[in-house]
């Protein structure tokens, strides 16, 4: 059988076509790659901003939100997406905000009672109370494989704390730190399952929300931790400012880009980094490697470990989902 030109002409249509698809997905995914891997090295530079800043959490805090705040409703503005919503999704919103600002409030204590390198580690416990909170706010069945794996990471952070009693105040601090952060990942997960605004509205609503309540903490506040100045100076408004644009809003765009093309199990996966990079950091601007002792390291490895078997299970699930997904395509 003698093939036409028409049809070898087709043929080489489709295959350049179908070349250029390729290519034009390689560079998407290349693109999608590096916004991710930027955006762990920006969540990597919370920990630092939170050392570099000279004022206290309390103030920290209720300035990045205020600034935040400020910058993401010109944001939606400008770009006439601003919309007022419901009451009752205003109050939900705002209630994950005010989880996202106690954490804030407490990890930022952690660093600046103990260290950069403390307080990341410590927020690596997120993983063991989300494995307990979790099974018990939705009523489904605790996960053995997972509480053993958090297990190992806690007692990375139990290491630490036993043999280095400098930072224990620090750790502590930490520990309550990770846990609110798994309770906001949780309250996050089921607001954003049951409303479909968008990323910027969102984070709005969660702004206001931790913004109004740490208001009405701060009289408080301020009277059991006094400070000698309310207004920063004009070095840690800068770096305010560069926090509150930068490791909020741009971080959050990064990751919304990056989810365009990566799965959210990519994502995840990726961002088990985020500690290292912080750790790094920490020792190159702030020579923390002086300050850090056997123990942190051994403490370290443990959480590693720890991260390390949590990805082998994920993956391994993720293949015996693709596995039994082919079976059921065959039969």
């Amino acid at each position: 059988m003698i093939c036409k030109p028409q049809s070898f002409l087709a043929l080489r249509f489709f295959f350049m076509e179908k070349s250029y698809l390729c290519l034009i997905f390689l560079q998407l995914m290349k693109q999608a790659f590096i916004k991710l891997h930027l955006s762990i090295i920006i969540a990597g530079f919370t920990g630092i901003f939170g050392k570099l800043i000279t004022l206290n959490e309390g103030m920290l805090v209720w300035y990045r939100i205020l600034i935040t705040s400020i910058m993401l409703l010109l944001l939606l503005w400008f770009t006439r997406k601003l919309k007022v919503i419901p009451l009752r999704d205003m109050l939900k919103i705002g209630f994950v905000g005010l989880l996202l600002m106690l954490h804030w409030l407490f990890f930022y204590a952690s660093i600046k009672a103990s260290n950069v390198s403390i307080g990341v580690v410590c927020f690596s416990m997120t993983g063991f109370f989300t494995a307990i909170f979790e099974p018990l706010i939705s009523r489904k069945k605790i996960s053995v494989r997972e509480l053993l794996f958090s297990i190992i990471a806690l007692c990375g952070v139990a290491l630490i704390f036993h043999f280095d009693t400098r930072y224990r105040t620090g750790i502590l601090l930490g520990a309550i730190s990770s846990a609110l952060a798994a309770c906001f990942v949780i309250a996050n997960k089921r607001v954003g399952s049951t409303t479909s605004y968008t990323w910027d509205t969102t984070l709005f609503y969660e702004m206001i929300g931790g913004f109004a309540c740490l208001s009405l903490m701060m009289p408080v506040y301020l009277y059991f931790f006094p400070v000698e100045s309310y207004v920063p100076d004009s070095l840690n408004l800068l770096y305010l400012f560069l926090f509150a644009a930068v490791c909020t809003i741009g971080l959050y765009m990064l990751q919304i880009q990056a989810l365009k093309s990566v799965s959210a199990f990519t994502m995840n996966l990726s961002y088990n980094l985020e500690p290292v990079y912080s750790i790094i950091l920490a020792m190159i601007i702030f020579g923390e490697a002086r300050e850090l002792n056997v123990s942190f390291y051994a403490g370290l490895l443990l959480i590693i470990l720890s991260v390390l078997l949590q990805m082998w299970s994920v993956m391994n699930e993720q293949k015996r989902a693709r596995l039994a997904a082919q079976r059921s395509d065959i039969v």
